[in-house]
């Protein structure tokens, strides 16, 4: 009996799309040891092998372009034109490689995070093509207008195509997909014991003056870190390679584990830790943070179709503060001193959507 075989496609856009695929690649692996993961992505295997501890196959490949950026906030859309058409371009021997390896390595379902061509590909090799996200790239391009219209069109055209959306929350409609499935929130949990971690970092602040700062796989240029200063009382940890030494900053620098065998340290071993996290609108440290009951206090996001959504969200789901850019890099951050708001609805969300997807897969495969 040959092993049942996944191909996990991922978009390559920052690090949140890796980080809630392979939080559900992690949870099927678990299931059922069985299925042989490929991780199709250019996202680096380190932050794959934080998440997913068992074996798989990395396949670096890219076919999306999400936005190209300098940071976290600094969006070029002239150059994610250009990286679009450049694709489109080439979408026909894409393909057609992809089909090739899908069929040598007898893969029999793609479950995508969330580029558009995987539907295609799949279609192509005769196999389905489940999708997961909250939003599609044709509502972030289709908002910027102009010329983008013919790539969202384009977009929308390869996402009709995907047989099954596992359609996450804090959601756009997602109105391409023909066949959809409501499903909670995704994101790992915490692996460490709270004590341990208190221990081997030094963290002594009480939880409500403990602070996260996350600002996803591409970070941002200039975290105002001398604002520290007015809290001296207080711990802040970052996961920022270039963060200054301060004596209540913890840095929790994973480049050295990298080549070695521990598991890299990730944003949700600590999340537990703090009073808050702050970050710019995400969907995986939203839904990791909200998973936890973790209040989140948010920059804003502006050109970016999805980030009204994710902060409606939040001021729906979460205890909050949403702060301006000019409050986070221009001020002395008296925000923290504030109050954060309540959550607006009394209902909370479902927790399990990675489970709900990890086992809709090891189903599919034990028919």
């Amino acid at each position: 009996m040959s092993r049942p075989v996944l191909y996990i496609a991922i978009t390559n856009h920052g690090f949140g799309h890796a980080v809630r695929a392979a939080s559900v690649a992690a949870a099927i692996q678990k299931l059922c040891p069985d299925i042989l993961l490929i991780m199709v992505t250019t996202a680096p295997r380190w932050l794959l092998e934080s998440y997913i501890t068992g074996d798989f196959i990395h396949r670096p490949r890219a076919f999306d372009v999400g936005v190209v950026q300098s940071d976290s906030l600094n969006m070029d859309r002239g150059a994610t034109l250009e990286k679009l058409r450049e694709l489109r371009a080439q979408q026909r021997s894409i393909i057609a490689s992809e089909v090739n390896f899908i069929k040598q390595n007898r893969v029999s379902l793609i479950l995508a995070d969330i580029p558009p061509l995987a539907a295609p590909i799949a279609k192509a090799a005769g196999i389905p093509c489940w999708m997961l996200s909250n939003f599609g790239w044709d509502f972030i391009y289709r908002d910027w207008g102009g010329e983008f219209i013919e790539v969202a069109n384009w977009i929308s055209e390869c996402f009709s195509q995907c047989n099954l959306l596992f359609r996450l929350p804090l959601h756009e409609p997602m109105s391409a997909f023909p066949n959809i499935s409501d499903v909670g929130l995704t994101g790992g949990d915490p692996r460490y014991n709270l004590d341990e971690i208190r221990d081997k970092f030094g963290i002594k602040a009480p939880v409500e003056k403990t602070v996260l700062l996350t600002f996803g796989g591409l970070g941002l240029e200039q975290i105002p870190y001398h604002n520290l200063q007015h809290f001296p009382d207080w711990q802040f940890i970052s996961f920022d390679s270039q963060a200054p030494v301060l004596p209540n900053l913890i840095n929790i620098n994973n480049r050295d584990s990298r080549n070695s065998s521990l598991i890299p340290f990730r944003p949700v071993d600590f999340m537990p830790l703090c009073g808050r996290v702050i970050s710019k609108p995400g969907y995986s440290t939203f839904s990791e943070a909200l998973r936890l009951e973790v209040p989140i206090i948010s920059l804003t996001r502006e050109g970016f179709a999805e980030s009204p959504v994710l902060l409606e969200g939040i001021q729906n789901y979460a205890h909050h503060q949403i702060i301006s850019n000019a409050d986070f890099f221009e001020s002395n951050w008296e925000f923290l001193r504030q109050s954060l708001q309540p959550p607006r609805l009394s209902d909370k969300l479902d927790k399990y959507g990675t489970e709900t997807i990890a086992q809709s897969v090891v189903n599919y495969f034990s028919h």
